[in-house]
């Protein structure tokens, strides 16, 4: 792989992570420069992410893989900038090779359901033992202690309805609203990579390793806390406000005569701004509108003023106006066009795609890092990996073996 002079670089992670939790921290970790060493299960065809339809062909987007050169969309996505290597953990051989990659390792992140590590006898304390600088972080459903509820199975929506947050949208009586983004399988690893990131600073200043634990549920579930709710309800303020939020009116998503957009207009010279531009001018002095308190009382009414103003007028008109009136305000766009809005492609917020053999096909877009640096380098430019892909490099590399050994581990099935 090409050199990466991001912060990270220098730093070693061993990654034995599959899905989308688990690879996508380790997406960003690479994204900042780490040497990324995804180590995938042979007997299972690596990482499930791989089998995910649809797939990159020859001939482009397929529901259907036809060729071993094919990639699914989500493997092209989550394994950029990653090496691959198979180790088939479950070989009693396995664990061996395993630790001796750990003793050179600066970093290991895993989403196993809790206790499988254990098993394998790779875990924690396992790692510890021969690489007492190590940081060794755990992104699970629960946590590493193992407590769950139900049957403890660890998918998004399971988590985003533990968690609550899908009370927290559509109209109070709707059915719970489940958010099109796997928010749950989003939020766990942007944490887990502030928690590595804060342990590795421990590492470096004091030379201790240390356990880093991410639970899923827990993550999302403190954003959740994040908001009041149950304090807004004991005042009358509903927990589900649909388009609109009363407590903080005029705001929300409106419907022009050819479109959506949203405004916030919480402040009292926001609020003024958008009476102004709604040709009601006349009531911007009135009690009724002058002060947030008040609006909040007469959040309904002030909400309907602005909907029946904007229903017959185009979506540039509407734009155009509140703009001029200093209200912030913007169209809701689709998935498409937002994923190739100029400045979030010049900052690389988002960037293209690319097979490794196939090149990039038009339109498919994923996400970059969207964080820019004025001295480091970040960058997720380079192709996901074939399974094992770098399996004779690494351990060439880092444990000195030589191919006949190397031949014989993957005859024995360990690799």
């Amino acid at each position: 792989m090409s050199e990466n002079k991001g912060p990270l670089q220098g730093k070693v992670i061993l990654d034995l992570t599959t899905a989308l939790a688990g690879p996508y921290a380790t997406l960003l970790l690479a994204g900042l420069g780490a040497r990324v060493i995804k180590i995938e299960n042979p007997t299972r065809g690596g990482d499930s992410s791989r089998n995910n339809s649809p797939y990159v062909t020859a001939d482009g987007l397929s529901v259907r893989r036809s060729d071993p050169r094919d990639m699914s969309v989500s493997m092209m996505v989550r394994g950029r900038n990653k090496e691959s290597m198979t180790l088939n953990l479950k070989h009693p051989a396995s664990r061996d090779i395993f630790l001796d990659l750990a003793r050179q390792a600066d970093i290991i992140v895993e989403n196993y359901s809790a206790g499988v590590t254990k098993r394998l006898g790779i875990d924690y304390d396992a790692v510890r033992s021969v690489n007492s600088k190590l940081i060794y972080t755990s992104i699970s459903g629960f946590g590493a202690q193992g407590v769950s509820v139900g049957d403890g199975k660890a998918m998004d929506t399971i988590i985003q309805a533990l968690s609550g947050v899908m009370m927290t949208a559509g109209e109070p009586g709707d059915p719970p609203v489940r958010f099109g983004l796997p928010v749950g399988d989003l939020v766990a690893p942007m944490f887990a990579v502030i928690g590595t990131l804060a342990a590795v600073i421990h590492a470096d200043e004091t030379g201790e390793g240390q356990h880093v634990d991410v639970s899923m549920l827990g993550s999302l579930t403190s954003l959740v806390a994040c908001e009041p709710f149950d304090a807004l309800e004991s005042v009358g303020i509903p927990l589900r406000t649909g388009a609109y939020v009363p407590r903080l009116a005029p705001f929300g998503t409106f419907r022009s005569a050819d479109g959506w957009f949203a405004i916030c207009a919480p402040t009292d010279s926001f609020a003024d701004g958008a009476l102004r531009a709604i040709d009601r001018a006349d009531l911007a002095g009135d009690a009724k509108y002058a002060s947030r308190d008040a609006r909040v009382h007469n959040a309904d009414e002030l909400h309907d003023l602005i909907a029946q103003w904007a229903a017959s007028r185009p979506m540039d008109e509407v734009l155009h106006t509140f703009e001029a009136h200093g209200v912030p305000v913007a169209p809701v766009r689709d998935t498409a066009d937002a994923v190739r809005d100029e400045l979030v492609l010049q900052r690389h917020e988002v960037v293209p795609i690319v097979h490794p053999q196939f090149g990039h096909i038009d339109g498919l877009y994923g996400s970059g890092l969207p964080v820019t640096f004025s001295r480091s380098g970040a960058d997720l430019s380079q192709p996901a990996p074939a399974l094992g892909e770098h399996t004779d490099t690494v351990l060439a590399e880092m444990l000195g073996l030589e191919a006949p050994a190397i031949d014989r581990l993957r005859t024995d099935g360990v690799l």
